[in-house]
């Protein structure tokens, strides 16, 4: 069973940097799609950052500039550097890593906390 698993976040005072990471299972072949949703307390689950394409990439209004994805060669890990952080940012952030085969599917994390506050 494939599976995505996300580390580094943590606990930062605003201004602060983060970088978190999100790793694919060997299993999962033919990604062609990752990215970064984060959800509040008592708020829905939005879109932070994406790689729509491996060549494409989508940001949240709120985190342009401020956050940026990079990738590894194999295309199964992914990261999110996280600067200029703010206590809107607090959020449990999730990856997920988006497979056509052998069936269209979405697999998900557990989910990181990223904590800003001083």
């Amino acid at each position: 069973q494939g599976q995505v698993v996300e580390s580094g976040g943590g606990l930062v005072q605003p201004g602060g940097s983060l970088r978190l990471s999100c790793a694919a299972s060997k299993s999962i072949f033919d990604i062609y799609s990752m990215g970064w949703y984060r959800q509040a307390p008592g708020k829905e689950r939005e879109l932070v950052a994406v790689f729509t394409t491996w060549d494409l990439t989508n940001y949240a209004a709120s985190v342009k500039g401020r956050f940026t994805l990079s990738k590894n060669l194999a295309r199964d890990t992914m990261w999110l550097q996280m600067n200029n952080l703010k206590p809107e940012d607090t959020a449990v952030y999730y990856c997920n890593a988006r497979t056509k085969t052998p069936v269209p599917y979405t697999y998900w994390g557990q989910g990181t906390q990223v904590t800003v506050s001083s």
